[in-house]
């Protein structure tokens, strides 16, 4: 077996071993744990208050959308910083490039906004 291989074999076998290790100690748990159901416990747990209405309340998708967006351009500003601590090491090429990633970033804002993504009411 080759050296590429036998580096990877052993990913494997760690992959293989968390996952024996896992389903073992979930299936143990499942057998000693105390399983006695009762009304109360099979009730919406709302912050003490007894539940009021239907659990299955519809929320909108804008909503998560936004998040969505907050996380990406959250990651644009984790992107960003290194290239800005940097800037004298990537001269030009760098700066052209960042442009571009900047660039991308900007037209889906713009088709975000364009769609109506961003208006919360």
């Amino acid at each position: 077996m080759s050296e590429f291989l036998r580096s990877y074999q052993t990913v494997i076998w760690f992959g293989v071993v968390a996952v024996l290790l896992a389903s073992l100690l979930l299936g143990l748990a499942s057998l000693v744990r105390p399983v006695k159901p009762n009304r109360e416990k099979q009730l919406a747990y709302e912050s003490g208050v007894d539940p009021v209405g239907d659990g299955w309340v519809q929320s909108q998708i804008r909503y998560y959308v936004f998040a969505l967006l907050f996380v990406i351009f959250d990651v644009e500003a984790v992107f960003i910083f290194p290239w800005a601590t940097q800037l004298e090491r990537y001269a030009g090429f760098g700066l052209v490039e960042m442009g571009i990633f900047v660039f991308v970033l900007l037209l889906g804002l713009v088709y975000a906004w364009r769609k109506g993504v961003l208006r919360w009411i």
